[in-house]
């Protein structure tokens, strides 16, 4: 009979002794301390239960490209300042470009979603209609892009939050890496847990953003209006750009300005790439979330944008340089604040508790929104390595039915970039949003062939209707963000994109690298005809090694006997001649049913004449399986490990290597393991003493 055990039944089993005394061991102390940090574990049936509504689903997916309005609007002002304050009056223009782009990629994914629903996202469209290694160069992409949101949100996060609490800056550093762990563990935890906070969260933002709008809208239609606190000072232009926007050194700031605020577009591939995280019907759910995505986050920028013209905010990257008051630098004790910060400020003059809740809310989301990338990241990692491009570990899900090596992978990644940039939002821009209209433009043009192929074998009207009018947005998908990618490399290339580039290609080879390892592998343990028939070795020759006659060596013995191989002996190496002879009388003493081989030393060495005589077993009987049992301490201690198993160790590695021959540890618990497993229970003697 099989008895089911469960760990819990264990922990109730083992928690007090028949004495009635507690006892906990180190296993039981760690569950304790995962449990407390992670929650219980979860079925995996409760999957079906744990997937998102479409009104968690919003905030969860959406967090990223609704937050990147704390960041994207300063980016596009920021660069146009560089040809001075008449140059930001068209900010809201190159606003309006973004948004246009933006309803062109969410048209084009709405159509993704709903012809690949599984989450394979861009990676599966490109690698079903484009072939493997574009599918490979989508994921790769993907994986620095998806890396690259949270370090970007992180830091901007902590930057926030040093305008709020002036004693973190100079620790943005810090306080960012502190925030990826904090987002890990949340995620860790799994994802109805995450998604109830964040959705809080985001939809304060955007209520309060919907505030802002109105409030702002009103007050500029009937003049009350103010200017902001900056609109004060006046903008030093560049050198080269004194007369403004104008030749090709303009069009090119201009190209940089909207290529900055292009990372407004991040977020929209989640959402196809985490369609299975949403409840059924999945696939419209999908689409619902991301019509709502792209209608919000248009609303969101150019807002900002005008409101910004309107009030005369200025946004420079060096306040002390750029900026200057009637003719002098600007006075020491001026903080340049974000826009939407600025914005805040003027908006809510006078009601400074609204000001304090924007900037609250804001560093709150702006926190949050790297939870997009930690559903994205894994899902995808998950997808890869089933596949065979990543390693087998990222497929599966933890306890609490999270891809938790997926969410630990990508905080790693990120905690790197955090600190080798010092999470300076500006230099980690020039790092964006490359990766990302890779996988557009890719994905879109599969999504051409994918429709085109369709259409082919499509015999009724109505069905090849839609679908031309898909390829058709799709088209027009692939013509924009094509030329968006052009554009994007061209103005950032210079400026750290290159390192993009080079971590993408970088993940490429290896990914494939990867794939052809699993292949090599999978070919090589492949059943043939030839192997089957020797699956089972014509005879079994079993070889314990011994030191000493002690109780490791009686229960390696009688393991092996129990085998019942056909050929059974034991071996020892003659490097001591006195312990030498001990040991065979001691043998001979005990009337063993085992013939005792001594092998010669003549250099004192132990693993060589071993391994020697092993190999030549191996040649005398090719078939045969030579199976060797090594007795092993378990210690309890790591300095007991440097004490004992060497010999056994040293063994173990050489005679991995040897083909035909099988390694088989014979384990000894000495008194310092007892309690080590957490499957121990107390030991009774006969009178009923614990012991």
């Amino acid at each position: 009979m099989i008895t089911k055990c469960t760990s819990e039944t264990l922990y109730r089993s083992r928690r007090r002794d028949r004495a009635g005394l507690a006892w906990v061991d180190v296993s039981d102390i760690a569950d304790v301390a995962k449990r407390l940090l992670l929650g219980r574990p979860i079925r995996s049936e409760s999957a079906e239960r744990r997937s998102l509504s479409k009104r968690l689903a919003l905030p969860v997916f959406a967090s990223d490209a609704l937050s990147s309005m704390a960041y994207a609007p300063d980016e596009i002002l920021l660069m146009l300042a560089i040809a001075g304050v008449t140059a930001t009056a068209i900010s809201p223009w190159v606003g309006l470009v973004v948004v246009v782009v933006l309803v062109v990629v969410v048209a084009s994914y709405r159509q993704n979603v709903r012809a690949y629903p599984s989450g394979g996202g861009d990676y599966e469209i490109a690698t079903t209609n484009l072939g493997r290694s574009a599918g490979v160069g989508v994921a790769s992409a993907l994986m620095v892009d998806y890396v690259l949101t949270v370090a970007v949100s992180i830091s901007s996060a902590a930057q926030y939050g040093a305008t709020v609490v002036p004693a973190l800056r100079g620790n943005e550093t810090v306080v960012a890496v502190a925030l990826v762990l904090v987002v890990t563990l949340f995620n860790l935890r799994g994802v109805r847990e995450s998604g109830r906070v964040f959705a809080v969260l985001v939809y304060c933002f955007m209520g309060i953003m919907g505030l802002l709008a109105v409030v702002g809208a009103v007050r500029y239609l009937s003049g009350t209006l103010p200017d902001a606190e900056s609109a004060a000072y006046d903008v030093v232009p560049a050198a080269g750009f004194e007369q403004g926007l104008v030749g090709v050194a303009g069009a090119f700031l201009v190209a940089r300005a909207f290529a900055s605020g292009a990372v407004a577009l991040t977020g929209v591939e989640a959402i196809n790439s985490g369609v299975p995280a949403f409840r059924k019907p999945r696939a419209r759910n999908a689409a619902a979330t991301l019509a709502l995505l792209g209608i919000i986050s248009a609303a969101m920028l150019m807002t900002i944008l005008l409101l910004a013209r309107a009030t005369g905010v200025r946004f420079v990257q060096d306040p002390g340089t750029q900026l200057t008051l009637d003719g002098g630098p600007v006075p020491e004790s001026y903080t340049q604040h974000p826009v939407l910060g600025q914005l805040a400020e003027v908006v809510f003059a006078g009601v400074p508790v609204i000001v304090s809740v924007i900037v609250v809310v804001t560093v709150l989301v702006l926190l949050l929104a790297a939870n997009t990338a930690f559903h994205g990241f894994p899902a995808l990692g998950s997808r890869l390595a089933k596949d065979g491009y990543l390693p087998r570990q990222l497929h599966t899900r933890g306890d609490r039915l999270a891809f938790s090596n997926g969410i630990l992978t990508l905080a790693v990644g990120a905690v790197v970039l955090v600190v080798a940039f010092d999470a300076e939002v500006t230099r980690l821009i020039q790092l964006y949003i490359v990766g990302v209209f890779v996988s557009f433009t890719l994905s879109q043009l599969g999504m051409l062939r994918h429709w085109t192929r369709a259409l082919r074998t499509e015999p009724s009207p109505r069905e090849r209707s839609r679908m031309k009018r898909s390829r058709v947005v799709n088209g027009v998908g692939f013509v924009m963000t094509a030329a968006v990618l052009l554009i994007v490399l061209v103005t950032k290339f210079g400026h750290g994109a290159w390192i993009t580039v080079v971590a993408m290609a970088g993940l490429f080879v290896l990914m494939r690298a990867i794939r052809s390892h699993y292949e090599r592998v999978r070919d090589e343990l492949a059943l043939d005809d030839l192997s089957a028939a020797r699956a089972l070795p014509s005879r079994v020759h079993a070889i314990v090694l011994v030191s000493k006659v002690h109780k490791p060596t009686m229960r390696a013995l009688a393991y092996a006997r129990a085998s019942r191989p056909s050929m059974l002996e034991a071996v020892t190496v003659g490097v001591d001649p006195d312990e030498i002879d001990d040991l065979r009388a001691r043998w001979e003493s005990l009337d063993l049913p085992v013939p005792l081989r001594v092998l010669d030393s003549p250099f004192r060495e132990i693993t060589r004449p071993i391994l020697k005589y092993v190999r030549s077993v191996r040649r005398e009987s090719p078939r045969d399986l030579v199976v060797v049992y090594i007795p092993e301490y378990v210690v309890g201690h790591w300095w007991e490990q440097l004490l004992h198993n060497q010999s056994a160790l040293r063994l173990k590695g050489r005679l991995l290597f040897t083909p035909g021959v099988v390694v088989a540890s014979v384990p000894w618990q000495l008194s310092s393991s007892a309690g080590q497993t957490g499957l121990e229970g107390p030991t009774y003697s006969p009178g009923g003493r614990r012991y």
